[in-house]
């Protein structure tokens, strides 16, 4: 927690939207990864475009971006904010796909909510999209690699961290 307690209750404890109209408009940007683990067949098919429902990573890549654009929608207290650029790239290894997203945008409020909704949403979409040929997957280790921008300054996941995106 930071030397600033709990930005998002007022003196009373009640629940609130912090103000950021004081804050100067910076550039900024956050990037989130996670993975779905999933059969080495699975992700065969997915890597050979041979999941019946179509193209998995075209779907979730469109799904990533689209839920970056709705994060204040689903995150309370998230504010709504102009997301400049939305970028989502997938690795396919032998058990499992890793999804990275990385949202940028000039505003007064950092994008973290809204790279790791783009993340999240994204492999939901590929679990969807294969769910017909694999009910065991796994969607897990989402979490923010990389922040820049803001009061707070920089920061980035120790790269020893699980995932090697």
């Amino acid at each position: 927690m930071s030397d600033r307690g709990l930005t998002h209750l007022d003196p009373l404890g009640r629940a609130r939207m912090v103000d950021v109209t004081p804050k100067e408009a910076t550039h900024r940007r956050a990037i989130a990864r996670g993975r779905v683990t999933m059969s080495p067949e699975t992700a065969s098919l997915v890597a050979r475009g041979a999941i019946t429902k179509g193209d998995v990573l075209a779907v979730a890549r469109v799904a990533g971006i689209q839920a970056a654009k709705r994060t204040p929608d689903l995150i309370p207290l998230c504010h709504p904010l102009l997301v400049g650029s939305v970028l989502i790239n997938f690795r396919i290894e032998d058990s499992h796909i890793e999804v990275e997203a990385q949202v940028d945008t000039v505003d007064r409020t950092g994008v973290e909510m809204e790279a790791m909704t783009a993340c999240s949403v994204a492999l939901l979409t590929i679990y969807d999209m294969c769910k017909s040929v694999d009910r065991s997957m796994v969607i897990g280790e989402v979490a923010l690699w990389e922040k820049t921008g803001g009061r707070s300054g920089p920061y980035r996941r120790d790269p020893t961290d699980t995932l090697d995106f």
